[in-house]
């Protein structure tokens, strides 16, 4: 059976030059569902492929984002030739744990295209659970939570939990745990089972806190594959699938998603050598990695947790370092608000549109 075309999407939104700046190539893979940018020459003839990960890698790097893609992008790239069976394109695809490929003429010109969900015709299921934190009390957020739990205050048109939980459906994901405490009952009330979504949920009731780690002990089956935990009070465009390849690939025991947080002195810092002046920094920033509150697990971590003890999230991370497991950070370049005051909600409120429309 040959190739049916690219994708329909248009494919040269996301062909730029070598010399474009790797901002340019955040945006291309935040705006597009290809998720990937082409570095092309003036000819389309493909000079390299940047994906999310090589994005990432930059950002661990402090590589500057106005620093060209020709110094990130793959110079050896995954791709088909025009007319290649689609089931060829598909074993490909999975063989690289990739999501899209560049379709070249026998020039090697870029001429378009093909994804793993358009080839194979169908959307991929995820054999990972998720694992959604909505017990807090959402003190902050008072007076707007005096009667209403936190994730249930609708940003746009539907609340909050809901759009967390439609952007891991978005992704294949469909099989979900819900932790609550505060006014849990609402949260069930409104989500049941979860077949309005056509997802499967089940629900953790605290009926103490028990942190942002602990109310994982209380999963009743052992679990057989890694769990993706996540704060009930976040928005943000991560892309799921590619965090969860990330865990898999580093054989890391757990990853935490990660933002760069920059503090900027204000004013001129001096370096001395005893009262000798040896350089004077005006208003340097200092770059530093952030917990984004989203985590992979796999599930000998979760399985080890004792039965209702209080743990969280960063003693727990902390613990499998000192056990000697590995710990990974994934970074995030793309949209993420928490929403804990007042402040946040009503940026998030402004935003929504703009992010999730």
């Amino acid at each position: 059976m040959q190739s049916s075309r690219p994708d329909e999407n248009d494919y040269t939104s996301v062909i730029v030059t070598g010399d474009a700046p790797i901002l340019k190539a955040i945006e291309l893979i935040n705006e597009s569902t290809y998720k990937l940018v082409l570095v092309c020459d003036t000819s389309g003839v493909l000079q390299g492929v940047i994906t999310d990960g090589d994005i990432r890698r930059a950002i661990l790097a402090h590589t500057s984002l106005e620093a060209s893609v020709s110094l990130i992008m793959c110079k050896t790239p995954t791709y088909a030739f025009l007319g290649t069976p689609t089931r060829e394109m598909i074993a490909l695809m999975e063989s690289k744990k990739i999501q899209a490929l560049p379709i070249l003429d026998k020039f090697h010109r870029v001429v378009g295209i093909e994804t793993y969900m358009h080839a194979a015709s169908r959307r991929q299921v995820q054999k990972s659970p998720v694992f959604l934190m909505a017990g807090g009390f959402g003190t902050r957020l008072r007076p707007l939570t005096q009667n209403c739990p936190k994730p249930l205050l609708k940003i746009g048109p539907r609340p909050l939990l809901e759009s967390i939980l439609l952007s891991f459906v978005e992704h294949g994901f469909d099989t979900f745990y819900i932790s609550i405490h505060y006014l849990g009952d609402q949260v069930k009330e409104y989500f049941g089972d979860g077949r309005k979504w056509g997802v499967s949920i089940t629900y953790v009731e605290e009926t103490s806190p028990l942190g942002t780690a602990g109310a994982l002990s209380l999963i009743k089956e052992p679990l057989s594959a890694p769990v993706i935990v996540m704060n009930g009070d976040l928005l943000t465009k991560v892309d799921f699938r590619a965090l969860l390849d990330f865990h898999e690939s580093t054989h890391a025991s757990a990853t935490m998603c990660v933002r760069e947080y920059t503090m900027q002195v204000p004013y001129g810092v001096i370096e001395l050598d005893g009262s000798r002046i040896v350089s004077i920094k005006e208003k340097p920033e200092h770059h530093y990695f952030v917990n984004a509150g989203i985590y992979v697990l796999s599930p000998n971590v979760v399985n080890g947790l004792t039965l209702g003890e209080r743990v969280d999230m960063p003693d727990l991370m902390t613990k499998q370092v000192e056990l000697g497991e590995s710990v990974s950070t994934f970074p995030l370049h793309e949209y993420w608000l928490d929403i804990g005051r007042l402040g946040d909600f009503e940026r998030a409120q402004q935003e929504f549109i703009e992010y999730f429309n």
